[in-house]
C-alpha cells in the first residue's frame, strides 16, 4: 500500500492493487497495521456523522464505496481499498456526498471504541439511528 502521512498526523493508505477488496483482505490489512476490527459498517447514500473525535487511533478500512472525512480545513475522501488511520483527539464530521452506500472495517488498537462528541450535539451514530427509527 502507499502510504502518505497529512500535515494533522493523520495517515491515508492507498490500495494499489488491480483488484476489488474483499471483506477478507481489508480486515487482514487492519490486522497487519496492529489495528482490531470492532464493526464492520455499511453507511447508507447522503450519510453525515456529526463532528467527533476518538480518545485513541481509530482505523478505517475501506470495502466499498467512498467517503469523505472533514477534519478542520483538510478533506480527505477514501474509497475501496484505502485505509484512514486517524490520531487520538482529532475531530471530524464524515459525510457520503453521493448515492452509493460505504462499507468499512472501524477499528483501534484495542479492539475497543469510544467516540468523544464536539459541539453540535447530534451523538453517536447508534444514538442518530435510534432517533430516526423513533420518528
Amino acid at each position: 500500500m502507499y502510504q502518505f502521512i497529512l500535515p494533522n498526523g493523520v495517515t491515508l493508505y492507498k490500495w494499489p492493487h488491480k483488484v476489488d477488496p474483499t471483506e477478507q483482505t481489508m480486515k487482514n490489512e487492519l490486522e497487519k497495521l496492529g489495528f482490531k476490527a470492532y464493526d464492520l459498517q455499511t453507511c447508507e447514500p447522503w450519510f453525515e456523522r456529526s463532528r467527533h473525535g476518538h480518545d485513541y487511533e481509530e482505523i478505517r478500512a475501506a470495502v466499498s464505496g467512498c467517503i469523505t472525512f472533514h477534519f478542520d480545513g483538510l478533506p480527505i475522501t477514501i474509497e475501496a481499498g484505502d485505509i484512514l488511520v486517524i490520531p487520538p483527539g482529532i475531530p471530524h464530521h464524515v459525510i457520503i456526498h453521493n448515492s452509493r452506500p460505504f462499507t468499512a472495517f472501524k477499528g483501534s488498537r484495542s479492539g475497543e471504541r469510544k467516540v468523544t462528541e464536539f459541539g453540535d450535539a447530534k451523538g453517536s451514530v447508534e444514538d442518530i439511528i435510534a432517533k430516526k427509527g423513533n420518528m
